[in-house]
């Protein structure tokens, strides 16, 4: 694939990941990842015969300057105390800093993930399986683990909904279907699973 090159601003998406950042880096973007990979590892920092690929690398630039990312993965053996002095001793020559160290120096910090919030669980198995009963505990469930906007909107969904096995899906979408008792299902014998859902 080669070395991809991406917006500055999309290294603030790469929280949790680590790698090097060279400053000052053009020409062939091969030759760079070939040479770097050649110093570190006469250096005794890349190890057991590992190399930096192109595709573990990253070209961008701010400003007029171009600058190259190594990042680390479980591919990469490397000694990274080695690393941290080899950086600091070529400093004047690549301008080397550790990826977290850029964002939170040069961009401001990495973008705040969101917290995407867990399924609760909630008994159904069990209970009437009256469609509109099912959507009135699963609702109820919601709001008690705070999340009343995603109890409107799986109402709201479910009502636009053309048939029972759709609405019931919808409502797996927002909670963890689980068991009332140990009998579980047996509520939903006589009802009609195919019955299409009136809710205008």
């Amino acid at each position: 694939m080669g070395v991809k090159t991406i917006k500055i601003n999309e290294l603030r998406n790469y929280e949790n990941r680590e790698g090097l950042v060279l400053q000052g880096c053009g020409g062939d973007l091969t030759e760079w990842v070939d040479g770097i990979n050649d110093l570190l590892t006469d250096d005794g920092i890349l190890l057991a015969g590992t190399k930096f690929k192109e595709d573990d690398c990253a070209y961008f630039k701010n400003g007029e300057l171009g600058c190259l990312l190594f990042e680390f993965n479980d591919d990469v053996k490397l000694d990274v105390g080695k690393l941290a002095m080899w950086r600091l001793n070529t400093h004047s020559e690549f301008g080397g800093t550790w990826l977290s160290d850029y964002v939170e120096h040069e961009l401001g910090g990495f973008h705040p993930v969101e917290q995407t919030k867990s399924k609760p669980d909630c008994p159904l198995i069990g209970e009437n399986g009256n469609i509109f009963n099912l959507m009135g505990i699963a609702s109820r469930t919601l709001r008690e683990n705070d999340m009343a906007d995603e109890a409107k909107e799986m109402c709201d969904r479910i009502r636009e909904s053309g048939s029972y096995d759709e609405a019931l899906c919808i409502i797996g979408e927002y909670v963890n279907i689980t068991s009332v008792g140990e009998d579980e299902g047996e509520e939903y014998d006589d009802y009609d699973e195919d019955e299409e859902i009136n809710m205008s």
